[in-house]
């Protein structure tokens, strides 16, 4: 299956009762997503309470750019509705004891330095856009990634 992705890191974690209304409200919004007035085959994910993950199976039709523009604006109303940033691109979300951790990117360095973190913790790349790429380089070491600038030799 050719499915699309769009992974957003949510900046802080949710109460469990606030972790219902937000997968409420994205189900509701997969569930009427559309391009061009077509239903998309879309679904979500939230790994961890800390990822979000938007689905499109992409043989059936195509998310198009007006389409993309009705998923950002309903994270922006996310972000308004929890008080939390998903849009943030500098927002790194890593593995630590198999629990997703966020930080800012500019805390990098110093939990490099705090030897919370090292090269080889696996830092979740959120840039991915295939289903299929989750299994194979969404989790990626430190040092494989843009962050390694922070690494000193």
């Amino acid at each position: 299956m050719d499915e699309r992705i769009w992974i957003y890191t949510l900046s802080k974690e949710l109460s469990n009762e606030q972790l219902v209304d937000f997968k409420n409200r994205c189900q509701n919004f997969v569930s009427g997503w559309t391009a061009h007035d077509v239903s998309l085959d879309a679904s979500f994910e939230l790994y961890q309470s800390r990822l979000l993950i938007f689905k499109v199976n992409e043989e059936k039709y195509n998310a198009s750019g007006c389409s993309i523009d009705k998923q950002v604006r309903f994270v922006k109303e996310l972000e308004q509705a929890f008080s939390i940033e998903l849009l943030n691109r500098l927002l790194v979300a890593y593995e630590n004891n198999n629990q997703v951790e966020v930080v800012k990117s500019s805390q990098i360095k110093e939990l490099l330095s705090a030897n919370i973190i090292s090269a080889s913790t696996l830092v979740f790349d959120n840039t991915i856009t295939e289903y299929k790429q989750l299994e194979t380089n969404w989790k990626q070491p430190l040092h494989h990634t843009w962050l390694q600038k922070y690494l000193t030799n």
